[in-house]
């Protein structure tokens, strides 16, 4: 897969996961033990669309893969700041954190070759990521 391919698939994930804390954010805040907590999840629903359209509108932007990178540490702070108090929603979070790291290795290896592409190529990373 070509990394702007790549982008556009990670710019239509943005859009449905977005959707998805904005329609279901009361039923996932509740599996999550978040409740009370919905206001913020849907607040993260219209980051991760709007960072989605911007992607899909612009797939060769760096930056904008760099911005769900962003995306994935808050949403990664904010699980695991999460106080779960019964096992479902223990697991539930687990499972959540390992999906969002998941996908976090996809956008960091999509904005690594688009920075690359663009002659700004990040220090520090391993050779095995151009």
């Amino acid at each position: 897969m070509n990394t702007t391919n790549l982008a556009r698939f990670l710019g239509w994930f943005s859009i449905g996961l977005g959707a998805m804390e904005i329609l279901g954010g009361r039923t996932l805040a509740r599996r999550l033990g978040m409740t009370g907590r919905t206001g913020v999840l849907r607040a993260y629903g219209v980051r991760e669309v709007a960072n989605g359209v911007a992607i899909l509108a612009n797939p060769a932007s760096a930056p904008l893969l760099w911005a769900r990178v962003g995306g994935d540490v808050l949403d990664v702070a904010t699980l695991v700041g999460t106080p779960s108090y019964g096992a479902a929603e223990r697991r539930n979070v687990k499972i959540a954190v390992a999906a969002v790291l998941g996908v976090t290795l996809l956008d960091i290896l999509c904005a690594t070759r688009l920075s690359e592409e663009d002659g700004e190529a990040p220090r520090g990373l391993p050779r095995y990521w151009s």
